[in-house]
């Protein structure tokens, strides 16, 4: 069996905008005829110059090489150029590749993905949910109201009994702020006093009957991150998302050392090799690989086991489409270190619409598929029908620095 042919697709993902603008999807065939997909998390450049990266990546290193080789194929890829460092725009084109050589490898083998990689552990998985209004963006600025879920505690508390009517029992909001391309910076005091009475207002409305899940994208210094993290810590948050940038493991360990509340990051990692440095310092103890990025399916294995020695537990991240979404549910269930799966509405709406048929998702826990591969079918039509056309990234810091208030 080879590869023959890798296709790729740009689909814009209409407002709201759950799980960013667009969706980066490819497609493989082999020379006889059976299809894999794949999916890419994958930010920095232009979603179509991204695609083509990852054609590229394709034809260099698959196309003619059969689909089961995947530690020939990545560490090929991996060394693309004479890299061979992790680079998270790399890694995104090999995650998505090897995502759909799994997929091929199930349906060649009639069995899921996960009978491949070491068999089920859960039979259910547990997910979580961000805060959405019952309507529109949750996003600050793209609102027809200045109050959003994310800076008003009453509308905030009001959506947090709305998901556990759902049958959710983990929400994640992130309220401390923008995030900005001059961070880390101090949190101010007003971030941290609307933060607390974001949590205070969450957690009476919810009791002791829901996870709360504090969100930050890397915003601030390891000390502003402690300062910020001690005037949470009341409210027994199960983690607190990547406090500080990505650059320094150090600085990770720092915060770490200096709370109570777990720290979870991963996002913007991949391979094992930086997920290693994070191990090494005792930095988080919770790690959230894109499936994505990180280097796929296999590699993410890896990091899982990695991370078992040092007994911290794996909770996907998925802030993108719905093919990362099954492949995460793929790996997920075989897990002993499993913690909870990132949903963000991909079980409803358009995620579900990508697909020919939907993710199984039942009060508040994923029940995983039996099919071959990856268990889901990407709907071409669909995804061809909503090209994207804009200009703008998947997700984009703000460009001026914060000044106090």
């Amino acid at each position: 069996m080879k590869i023959a042919e890798a296709r790729t697709f740009v689909t814009a993902n209409p407002p709201p905008h759950v799980g960013g603008r667009y969706f980066i999807f490819v497609k493989l065939v082999t020379d006889g005829g059976v299809v894999g997909y794949g999916e890419a998390y994958s930010a920095a450049f232009s979603p179509h110059l991204t695609a083509r990266m990852i054609e590229d990546v394709a034809e260099r290193y698959l196309i003619g090489y059969d689909p089961h080789d995947i530690e020939t194929f990545f560490r090929r890829a991996y060394s693309s150029g004479f890299s061979q460092r992790p680079d998270p725009t790399l890694m995104g084109c090999v995650s998505a590749l090897e995502m759909a050589c799994w997929d091929i490898i199930g349906k060649e083998a009639g069995k899921p993905v996960y009978k491949l990689l070491g068999g089920k552990v859960h039979e259910r998985l547990r997910s979580y949910t961000y805060l959405y209004p019952a309507t529109g963006s949750a996003v600050p600025g793209e609102t027809d109201s200045e109050r959003n879920v994310y800076n008003d505690p009453d509308l905030a508390a009001e959506a947090a009994l709305a998901c556990l009517a759902q049958g959710f029992d983990a929400i994640k909001f992130d309220p401390a702020g923008p995030y900005t391309a001059f961070g880390g910076h101090q949190p101010r005091q007003s971030d941290i006093e609307l933060s607390i009475r974001m949590v205070a207002a969450v957690r009476e409305a919810v009791g002791r009957r829901a996870d709360i899940l504090f969100g930050t994208h890397g915003q601030f210094t390891p000390s502003g991150a402690i300062r910020m993290a001690r005037a949470l810590e009341p409210y027994d948050p199960l983690w607190f998302e990547e406090p500080v940038p990505p650059d320094s493991p150090e600085a990770m360990a720092q915060v770490a050392r200096g709370t109570t509340i777990p720290i979870a990051t991963g996002e913007r990692l991949t391979t094992k090799y930086e997920f290693a440095q994070l191990l090494s310092l005792g930095a988080a103890g919770i790690f959230q690989p894109n499936l994505g990025r990180s280097g796929g399916l296999l590699e993410t294995k890896k990091i899982a086991a990695m991370a078992q020695a040092h007994h911290v537990q794996i909770a996907p991240h998925c802030y993108c489409g719905p093919i990362v979404a099954a492949a995460n549910i793929q790996l997920a269930v075989t897990l002993p270190n499993f913690l909870i799966l990132e949903s963000i509405r991909t079980f409803d709406g358009f995620h579900a619409r990508l697909l020919k048929q939907k993710l199984r998702w039942e009060d508040g826990f994923v029940i995983p598929s039996g099919e071959p591969g990856l268990g889901v079918e990407l709907d071409e039509s669909v995804a061809e029908a909503h090209p994207y056309g804009g200009g703008e990234l998947h997700l984009q810091a703000t460009q001026a620095p914060i000044t106090a208030k």
